[in-house]
């Protein structure tokens, strides 16, 4: 369908609910973050209480994780962790739509490792993982170093298109995920490319590895990425921290990457990842069902 097409019928009247809900989150967009905070929070009870497939999923997700942790400790972060996901929400608003003086505040963390793998001028993937602060790490970090992203549409048409015109606005280039000429292209013309490969489906591209030690569809594609590009993987994650101010860390690129042995270059990756979910669980996105559809031979976790 083509996008003049597409936006004729993001009109129609079955679509008018989805343009209502938008809408009422940019209203809501423009109210103080303390008000926002205080309206996260309810939200995240009402979703808690009255939603129970997905906490059954983020439970599920955390005992495998944690077995450490007692059935308590879990419940707890579980319920942290939906707070963080209703605050993450209104996240989403301030980076599709806030102005610059509206951004909550913010630092950056060793901005120097990006510039040094710039340098080279083969471009850099900034990796990172499917954290609640996602969106609003990643406008963050556009505000001060120019940076593309790699974007998947949301099953809803009209999110869809408004996260496309969005990805477009805040980041250049703005790459569909499955485009891999797109993604090389960007690289090789030494651009700096937000890219999360954490979430893993059945593919040439992917295969069992452990994360948290349990069995989980893993992508390997970044090894063929930096190989195909010579692009620099630096590390990039964004936190929100006690005082509702964030932190954006960019650690140095990765050495000795890529290797010939793929699987082990995403072990590497993964272990990368745990140790950073490890610094903040609750913001983790911990409703995705990381451990589903493995195959035979691994049981129906959910």
């Amino acid at each position: 369908m083509s996008r003049v097409r597409e936006q004729t019928r993001l009109w129609l009247p079955q679509y008018w609910p989805a343009w209502l809900g938008i809408g009422l989150m940019w209203f809501l967009d423009k109210l103080p973050w303390s008000f926002k905070r205080a309206l996260a929070s309810g939200l995240a009870w009402l979703v808690w209480y009255f939603f129970p497939v997905r906490r059954h999923i983020v439970l599920v997700n955390l005992r495998l994780c944690f077995p450490e942790r007692s059935e308590a400790e879990r419940l707890a972060l579980a319920r942290a962790h939906y707070g963080s996901l209703a605050l993450g929400l209104f996240e989403v608003c301030a980076g599709w739509w806030a102005r610059t003086d509206e951004l909550p505040p913010h630092r950056i963390v060793g901005l120097e490792h990006l510039h040094s793998a710039l340098a080279k001028g083969r471009g850099a993937l900034l990796l990172t993982a499917h954290f609640t602060t996602l969106e609003i790490g990643g406008r963050l970090m556009s505000e001060s170093h120019r940076m593309g992203g790699l974007y998947r549409d949301p099953n809803n048409p009209v999110v869809a298109h408004l996260m496309r015109g969005q990805r477009a606005r805040h980041m250049s280039p703005a790459v569909h995920f499955d485009d891999l000429r797109g993604l090389v292209r960007g690289l090789r013309g030494n651009a700096a490319i937000w890219y999360a490969p954490d979430q893993g489906k059945r593919s040439r591209s992917s295969e069992i590895l452990p994360f948290f030690g349990v069995p989980a569809i893993t992508n390997t594609a970044t090894s063929k990425i930096a190989e195909m590009t010579g692009a620099a993987i630096v590390p990039f994650f964004a936190k929100r921290e006690a005082d509702q101010s964030y932190t954006l860390s960019l650690l140095p690129a990765l050495e000795n990457f890529p290797t010939a042995d793929a699987a082990a270059d995403a072990v590497r990756i993964n272990l990368l990842i745990e140790d950073r979910v490890r610094l903040a669980p609750e913001q983790y996105f911990w409703v995705h069902k990381r451990f589903k559809a493995r195959g035979p031979g691994y049981p129906e976790v959910y």
